[in-house]
């Protein structure tokens, strides 16, 4: 069974003010922590780009098996960034996580991918979280379905399987340079 990542990170970032991407954490860009945390699971990583496209491109082309893909349509939102790399998905599952999640432990991805469900979601302390783990035969659908839909509109019509893990990261993004002071501190272990 072959599994692909697909990282969406075409935005503007307006709300941090900066480029998310290529923001340092613990000396890293956001970006480069998100791959390197399901890379060893996925066979191959999809990483979407709108915004400063060559910004990005140069932040991932030292690593391995990353396919960078353009959305063109990136200012229509981001379900636009999720049908533009899927298209790109040849994988039998997909993993699909926002670019601004750093902090989500391989374990988590491993743990997901135990189970055979074709939609599976993870929670920590009873709240949802990042990434979705989904059946490659639903792309079509996701596909056809209009741009001003969105991935909980799709995972919602269909039945999915909840798996609780022991991570926080799956609900800890970086909206604010508040956000990524809090993540730094998770890392330092000064928060639970």
């Amino acid at each position: 069974m072959s599994i692909d990542g697909v990282v969406l990170a075409a935005g503007y970032s307006k709300r941090v003010g900066q480029f998310k991407p290529a923001l340092l954490l613990d000396g890293k860009p956001i970006l480069e922590r998100c791959i390197e945390n399901m890379q060893p699971v996925c066979d191959r990583i999809i990483v979407v780009g709108g915004y400063k496209i060559r910004e990005i491109a140069g932040l991932i082309q030292h690593l391995p098996d990353i396919t960078l893909v353009e959305n063109k349509n990136f200012e229509d939102g981001m379900f636009s960034s999720v049908q533009c790399g899927i298209r790109e998905v040849t994988g039998d599952r997909f993993f699909l996580i926002p670019g601004d999640q750093p902090v989500i432990k391989t374990e988590t991805f491993q743990r997901l991918l135990d189970d055979l469900g074709d939609i599976v979601i993870p929670r920590y302390k009873g709240k949802k979280g990042h990434p979705a783990l989904i059946a490659g035969r639903f792309i079509p659908e996701i596909l056809a379905m209009p741009p001003t839909a969105t991935l909980r509109d799709f995972i919602h019509s269909k039945e999915n399987v909840i798996v609780d893990v022991d991570d926080p990261g799956i609900g800890l993004d970086v909206d604010t340079i508040e956000d990524l002071k809090k993540i730094e501190r998770y890392i330092k272990g000064e928060m639970q």
